[in-house]
C-alpha cells in the first residue's frame, strides 16, 4: 500500500461497521446487482505526485472505457489521508461506490466488513482468470482460506533510493547493503546541516512498513498464528528500536523528520538536504521534485547481513494498490466489465508504466516498458524477499496504533528524550492495550 497516512478515526470497531454492512442496501435480495446503470463510480487512490496528475492519468482510460462499453465512469481521487475512512463509513452506511481502490494492506480488514464482492472463481473468470496475477500480488488480497476481497491492480516494493552527488561528495563508491554499512555511510554523510536518510515520522503507515520489515529480519511477525496482536515481543521492540535509533541514537536522521508526512522526505532528497530514502514507485514522485533520473541511484534496501531473500533476508513489504467492488452495486456486470479492463494487458501497461509501479499481471509485467534497472531491483524484491504485512481483521487498527507509537517515540527521539528499550516496549504495550482483545 503506499504512502497511506491513515487517521486514528479509521481504526473504528469493525464489529459495527459488520452490522451496518449486512443492512445497507439498494441491491437486488439476491446480491446480483447486474441491472440496468450505464453508470459506475470509482473511487481511485492518489498515486500521483498530486490529485490532478492522477484525473490527467486515469480520465482518458475511462473515456476509453466508455466508448468500448457504453458505461460512463465517475472519478473521484482520494487522498490517502482520507481514504480508509471514506471507505468505512461507506461499509458502515451501505453507501458506497461501484468500485475502488484500496491499500493491500487493508484487505483483510475490509474483507471483515462483508462490504466488499468475494472473487470467488466465477468472479475471476469474468476477467480473464486469478491465474493472470502474481502470486505475491495475490498473497495481499485477503485473509487465507477466504475468497479474495479485491484484485491486484498496482504492484510496488521498497528500495533503498541514494542521491549520486551526495555520495559522490562523501566518497562513498557504492550504496550500502547492510544496516551497518548505511550507519557507517551515515555518518560521513550527515554534516554540514545535512543528514543521511530521510524518514517520516508523522506518517502512520510508513512506520508500520519500515518496522514490519526490520521486524522480520528480527523473526517478529507483529501477530501470533493464531491472529493475536503480539507487538511487545523482543524481535517487535528490537525493530522499532532500530528504526527509531537511526535519529535517537546514530542521528543520521534530522529531528524534524519526527514531523514528517505524506512525500515530506522528498523535497529534501532532491534538493541534496538528505542522501538516502526508502522508497516505493520513484520515476514520478522523484520527477515531481524535479529530480533528473541520473541524479539518483537504486539498491536493495539493506538487511542485517548477507543478501536479501526470505526470512530474516526479507527486506520489503508486498506493497501494492488492489481494486475492489461494492458488493451492495446495481450494476455487477458493469462493475466486473470495468475490473477486467482496468487489469487487462494494455491498461497495466499503460498505467503502471505512468505510476512508475510495476503490473501484478504476469503477461504485463514481461513486456520492456518494466525491464528498467529500476524497475528491475522492485521486481526482484516482489519476487525473493518481500512479504506481505499480517492479512488479519485488524491490520488497520495495526497501522494506526502501532504506526501512531512510532511517531510518538520520534518526538522523543527529535526532543533530545531517551529512547530506550523500556520506553520502545512499554509504547508498543500502550499500542496493543488499544486492540480488541480476543
Amino acid at each position: 500500500m503506499r504512502r497511506i497516512r491513515a487517521a486514528a478515526a479509521g481504526a473504528v470497531t469493525l464489529s459495527l461497521v459488520l452490522t451496518a454492512a449486512a443492512c445497507g442496501g439498494g441491491s437486488p435480495a439476491d446480491g446480483s446487482g447486474s441491472g440496468g446503470g450505464k453508470t459506475l463510480t470509482y473511487w481511485a487512490s492518489n498515486q500521483g505526485a498530486n490529485l490532478e496528475v492522477d484525473k490527467k492519468v486515469l480520465r482518458p482510460e475511462l473515456d476509453r472505457f466508455e466508448k468500448e462499453t457504453g458505461i460512463k465512469v465517475e472519478l473521484e481521487v482520494i487522498p490517502w489521508s482520507d481514504l480508509l475512512n471514506r471507505i468505512l463509513t461507506a461499509a458502515t452506511s451501505g453507501q458506497g461506490p461501484d468500485v475502488l481502490n484500496i491499500g493491500n494492506t487493508w484487505s483483510a480488514s475490509l474483507q471483515s466488513t462483508g462490504a466488499l464482492l468475494p472473487w470467488d472463481a466465477k468472479n475471476f473468470e469474468a476477467i480473464g482468470g486469478k491465474d493472470r496475477f502474481v502470486d505475491s500480488a495475490l498473497g495481499s488480497t485477503g485473509a487465507a482460506g477466504q475468497d479474495p476481497a479485491a484484485v491486484p491492480l498496482y504492484s510496488m516494493a521498497y528500495a533503498l533510493y541514494y542521491n549520486k552527488k551526495m555520495f559522490r561528495d562523501a566518497g562513498i563508491a557504492k550504496p550500502p547493503a547492510t544496516w551497518d554499512e548505511l550507519i557507517a555511510d551515515g555518518k560521513k554523510l550527515s554534516k554540514d546541516g545535512k543528514s543521511a536518510i530521510g524518514v517520516e515520522g508523522g506518517n502512520l503507515a510508513n512506520n508500520i512498513h519500515q518496522v514490519f520489515v526490520l521486524g522480520k529480519q528480527h523473526g517478529a511477525d507483529f501477530f501470533t498464528p493464531d491472529g493475536k496482536a503480539d507487538f511487545t515481543s523482543d524481535g517487535a521492540v528490537a525493530a522499532v528500536k532500530q528504526y527509531v535509533d537511526l535519529m535517537a541514537a546514530h542521528r543520521i536522521v534530522a529531528p524534524g523528520n519526527a514531523e514528517y508526512a505524506q512525500n515530506q522526505s522528498l523535497a529534501d532528497f532532491a534538493k541534496d538536504r538528505t542522501a538516502m530514502v526508502l522508497w516505493q514507485t520513484p520515476g514520478t514522485t522523484f520527477a515531481a521534485q524535479g529530480m533528473d533520473p541520473d541524479e539518483w541511484g537504486v539498491a536493495p534496501a539493506p538487511v542485517a547481513s548477507g543478501a536479501p531473500g526470505q526470512g530474516t533476508g526479507i527486506n520489503s513489504m508486498v506493497a501494492g494498490i488492489n481494486l475492489a467492488v461494492f458488493k451492495n452495486t446495481k450494476n455487477r456486470e458493469g462493475a466486473l466489465k470495468f475490473v477486467k479492463f482496468m487489469t487487462g494487458d494494455a491498461e497495466q501497461k499503460k498505467l503502471n508504466q505512468a505510476y512508475g509501479s510495476i503490473p501484478p499481471v504476469k503477461s504485463a509485467q514481461q513486456d520492456p516498458a518494466f525491464a528498467d534497472p529500476a524497475v528491475t531491483v522492485l521486481k526482484q524484491t516482489l519476487a525473493t524477499s518481500a512479504a506481505a504485512l499480517p492479512q488479519v481483521p485488524e491490520e488497520s487498527q495495526f497501522e494506526t496504533v502501532v504506526g501512531t507509537a512510532v511517531k510518538k517515540l520520534f518526538a522523543d527521539a527529535a526532543a533530545g528524550r531517551p529512547v530506550t528499550t523500556e520506553s520502545v516496549r512499554a509504547e508498543l504495550d500502550k499500542a496493543q492495550q488499544q486492540m480488541p482483545k480476543k
